[in-house]
């Protein structure tokens, strides 16, 4: 049980916690009620006693914010403040637990923890501070990067309010406007939090104005901090109890959960991570799906603190984890409802459904390890439930798997995954786009996979639809000329173009998803010095001249090298992919043809010419018709191995031909 005080357990104070080289710092910034929550707050509590945290003294939130804005680091100051985990202790960053998060510096799965916090009134003394209740605090990690959006979608359908984190020197950035629309349709209270103040380029008072311009909040509302020093941390959990609403849900209705994230677990099977709507969970109680119908017995059931800290119970309001005994990855459905078994209830609406954007096909670099990658994508799948997944086959890589991503990054951090955590040793093709194609019987058909697609000898393609996005770019002013270039090179339309202050403009292009799950991003960072924001959204499908472009090897088309390209680049494409491919594959002792092709018609081709034994060697001198026989015959033999021989394409070929927009 929490004691009086409502200390968490395995909590100490902060200033047995900072090292010496930075208790100075800090000292400084440490307020009366922290001195007065670590003065009152010195012993060790054993259990977690939930039940003494009604909805009103529940707060959950999410941080929000664009890549590198400090969401991170400012979750580790918010968890040190509290109690949650020690400070100086333990990995920075502490809730980017993956090891891809690490190598790369972003944040890939949103991370749930708990924290307790007395809400202490500077004015108050003692005696009052010791009536002051404690509040159970449930803070979300969010990704930052455009391919994750769909985790903070998920991330805001368990909150009530979110801390809008905008970085004083770089301002406002693309994804914070996507942010702020997501967190506003959630109807949750935003509260703006300007972070990194210590920096010498910051601006606090700009990028207020961007804030009043873009979004329309009150400059006053904005919260000054740096998560780095602890500049001004005082002021955020108070700002949260007190202008974030508590959960709306009913204690003594029946028992409703949102089922928010799962992950696979070697010893438990699957932990899901919940949010408890209405009602009240222990252990032991039977619960059923909305979605699948099945049942289950709660084998554990606790809350986040930071780790998985068993409980008992959950209560309305509260966000945890539950054990349920699922062994399928298919049984824990991202978005369900979670009941009472026999007692049915209103499913909850959830959050919008992940909208994949790009189609991989993966395979086994070695045929004979299929099973263990469909093992390793069932786990994976089950931790990331925004990938779909279908068995595919191909002759030129055999047995594997048409896979859907929200983006290029996200399909990266996938396969990067996939070879960490299990090992795995992945081909993947070009990655592709959902194109529409109506045919000349008014047939209309969806094609993923490009070497799907009918051969136009026996149906003739008379339509054609791409799909398309709308990308929000925020540049510094003097590259707005290049980038109108650019955008006009990868076909697309200008929206809208306005100024956010008189450094930056934003600009909004209607544009085909094709031109920029490459290499757009690079680009378009490259020209701007690493300055611009980039952030999308889907739109409608847009009629467009598409072809499908074959690679041929000694005219054998290669399946998994197919692509979709518009008429007016496929030239260019072809060229750029035949020069590629040459560089790749290795000589082998017959002579390669390398062609690519539109329909019948080859539009760029590249030879690889033929090892040869010097056949010539013992005949010195005598007549040239020996020697011409000689070489007659090689070259017989030659053609023979070029029918029947197969050509090896290594791995790196498929990596390098991703590159190729």
């Amino acid at each position: 049980m929490l004691e009086h005080n409502g200390r968490p357990p395995n909590s100490r104070s902060l200033s047995s916690c900072c090292p010496s080289s930075q208790k100075k710092s800090y000292a400084s910034t440490v307020p009366r009620w922290v001195e007065l929550y670590q003065s009152r707050h010195d012993g060790r509590g054993g259990g977690i006693d939930l039940s003494q945290y009604p909805p009103e003294r529940i707060r959950n939130f999410s941080i929000i914010a664009h890549v590198d804005h400090g969401k991170s680091t400012l979750a580790d100051r918010l968890l040190e403040l509290t109690g949650t985990i020690r400070k100086g202790h333990g990995q920075p960053q502490y809730l980017d637990k993956l090891q891809v998060e690490r190598e790369r510096g972003i944040t890939v799965k949103a991370q749930t923890a708990a924290m307790f916090h007395r809400h202490v009134v500077d004015h108050l003394d003692s005696s009052d501070a010791q009536m002051t209740p404690t509040y159970l605090l449930n803070l979300i990690d969010t990704p930052g990067h455009v391919d994750f959006s769909y985790e903070v979608s998920r991330s805001l359908a368990a909150c009530q309010g979110a801390l809008l984190v905008v970085d004083a020197a770089q301002g406002v950035q693309a994804q914070t406007v996507a942010n702020f629309y997501l967190a506003f349709e959630s109807n949750l209270s935003i509260i703006p939090v300007i972070n990194k103040i210590d920096q010498p380029t910051a601006d606090p008072e700009r990028v207020k104005a961007q804030l009043k311009s873009l979004f329309d909040l009150d400059p006053k509302d904005a919260l000054l901090t740096s998560a780095k020093t602890g500049q001004g941390l005082e002021q955020v959990l108070p700002s949260v109890i007190e202008r974030i609403p508590p959960p709306p849900g009913k204690c003594d209705s029946p028992l409703r959960m949102l089922l928010l994230d799962s992950y696979y677990d070697e010893y438990k099977g699957v932990i899901c991570h919940v949010a408890v709507v209405d009602g009240t969970l222990r252990k032991g109680d039977k619960i059923a799906s909305a979605a699948t119908g099945q049942s289950y017995e709660i084998l554990d059931v606790g809350i986040m603190h930071p780790e998985l800290t068993s409980t008992g119970m959950l209560f309305t309001g509260q966000v945890g984890y539950i054990v349920s005994g699922m062994r399928s990855t298919k049984e824990a459905r991202v978005g369900d409802t979670l009941h009472y078994a026999k007692i049915p209830v209103t499913p909850l609406s959830g959050f919008k459904p992940a909208k994949h954007m790009v189609f991989s096909g993966l395979y086994p670099a070695n045929g004979s390890d299929f099973d263990a990658l469909n093992h390793a994508i069932e786990r994976l799948t089950c931790n990331d439930a925004s990938v779909s997944v279908a068995k595919e086959s191909s002759t030129a890589l055999g047995m594997g798997f048409r896979c859907g991503f929200l983006g290029l990054l996200h399909m990266d951090v996938f396969h990067q995954r996939l070879e960490q955590e299990y090992g795995a040793q992945i081909i993947s093709t070009i990655p592709t786009v959902p194109y529409i194609f109506e045919f000349s019987d008014g047939s209309k058909i969806q094609v993923q996979n490009p070497a799907a697609l009918p051969s136009t000898a026996a149906k003739r393609v008379t339509a054609c639809w791409e799909p398309t996005v709308i990308a929000t770019i925020i540049i510094p002013t003097e590259f707005v000329g290049p980038i109108i270039t650019l955008c006009s090179e990868r076909r697309g339309e200008q929206l809208e173009y306005s100024f956010i202050d008189s450094q930056r403009a934003l600009m909004k292009y209607r544009l085909p998803l094709r031109e920029i799950i490459v290499d757009f991003y690079d680009e378009l960072k490259s020209i701007t010095s690493g300055y611009a924001s980039f952030d999308y959204e889907d739109s409608e499908y847009q009629k467009s001249d598409l072809v499908k472009l074959d690679l041929l090897l000694n005219g054998q088309p290669v399946d998994a090298m197919a692509t979709i390209v518009h008429n007016l680049k496929a030239q260019r494409i072809g060229r750029e992919l035949v020069d590629k491919l040459k560089k790749f594959i290795d000589r082998h002792m017959f002579e390669i043809t390398i062609q690519a092709a539109v329909g019948s018609k080859i539009i760029a081709r590249e030879t690889l010419s033929a090892m040869r034994k010097n056949v010539l060697a013992k005949c010195y001198g005598g007549d040239i018709t020996r020697k011409r026989k000689l070489l007659e015959k090689q070259k017989e033999g030659k053609k023979r191995m070029k029918r029947v021989g197969s050509v090896d394409i290594p791995q790196e070929a498929f990596h390098e031909l991703l590159k190729t927009s």
